[in-house]
């Protein structure tokens, strides 16, 4: 289990310390059920609790509007459902069979199980969320969850046409990441009852930390590391272009490579073609300039923390950006 406790986020959670055990409790309550079959997979999923880094970008956003309420907590709770739920269904359509080192839902359960299971996650947090009484809240997340699908669905069919520029890399994790994380800066600044400029500035940080948080993962792919569950080479397996071999192809064309790419591109690659496409990729300065872009957009996020008034809060929040830039899984 990947617990918060074993990572940095200890200390950049210390100013929502206590109401993120409440948020944990909260969350926890939420994966059980008196169907033992829905109740040991919603157990399977609450015992691979994650870093939590959605629910403490919620309640530090809140602590520096003023106030972690109700209505924050079950915006964290509820969000963090979504979340879930995605994954899940996620790796029902990639047929993944591990999520961060451990066996997946859909490899525990079958499909089946993991499908319906996902829909109950979704069930679960709307319910959650009308528990707010605010409809701005319920519009938000369920706005949310359109997006999160519409992400999916453009990786798709992009992937069935010519290898992507960045600028539809971008509208996929726009979708896929980015827009979760600005929901979160978003509703933990509404639920807080910030003004509308507060709720844009939290919104936006989210946002930024979101591409940063995706382009980080995709620079893992390109490196072996069996801990973090996610094998070099693929996201080119399952058909995904991301951001350093979209720079290397599109700045570095090679004709020799074209076989190779057009087996990606119909999920046929073998691991030799992956392995000649993933040095190509770190030769011709993909991961480097990944690394740079990804970097620029942190610097952006920090220098929205510049009007924020909490100290404690802006330094957490700071260490939070740039742990996810610097984060080694």
């Amino acid at each position: 289990m990947n617990s918060v406790s074993t990572t940095p986020l200890v200390a950049i959670s210390a100013p929502v310390a206590a109401e993120l055990q409440t948020y944990r409790r909260l969350f926890e309550s939420t994966l059980s059920h008196s169907d033992s079959m829905l109740h040991n997979a919603l157990g399977y999923i609450r015992s691979r609790e994650g870093k939590m880094m959605r629910p403490i970008l919620v309640l530090l956003i809140a602590r520096e509007a003023g106030v972690i309420n109700k209505k924050v907590l079950i915006s964290a709770v509820s969000l963090e459902l979504l979340h879930t739920a995605s994954l899940v269904h996620d790796d029902v359509v990639d047929e993944s069979d591990l999520r961060r080192g451990h066996a997946s839902v859909n490899q525990k359960y079958g499909n089946k199980i993991a499908v319906l299971v996902g829909d109950y996650l979704l069930a679960r947090l709307l319910t959650k969320a009308a528990e707010t009484g605010d409809t701005r809240i319920v519009s938000r997340i369920a706005q949310l969850g359109g997006t999160l699908s519409e992400g999916e669905i453009y990786q798709l069919s992009t992937s069935q046409h010519d290898i992507p520029d960045e600028a539809s890399y971008f509208r996929i994790i726009h979708h896929k990441t980015a827009a979760l994380f600005a929901t979160c800066g978003e509703l933990g600044a509404v639920a807080a009852q910030a003004d509308e400029s507060f709720v844009e500035t939290a919104k936006r940080f989210g946002e930024l930390i979101g591409i940063c948080f995706q382009i980080r993962d995709d620079i893992f792919d390109y490196f072996a590391d069996a801990t973090i569950g996610k094998p070099t080479g693929n996201d080119l397996l399952e058909g995904k272009f991301t951001l350093p071999i979209i720079h290397a192809l599109h700045t570095a064309p090679s004709p020799t490579l074209l076989p190779l790419i057009e087996r990606v591109k119909t999920c046929s690659a073998t691991r030799e073609d992956v392995a000649t496409l993933v040095e190509y990729t770190k030769s011709h300065g993909g991961i480097s300039y990944a690394v740079s872009l990804m970097e620029n957009y942190r610097n952006e996020a920090l220098k929205l923390l510049d009007s924020f008034k909490d100290e404690q809060v802006r330094a957490a929040l700071e260490a939070y950006a740039n742990y996810v830039t610097e984060r080694n899984f």
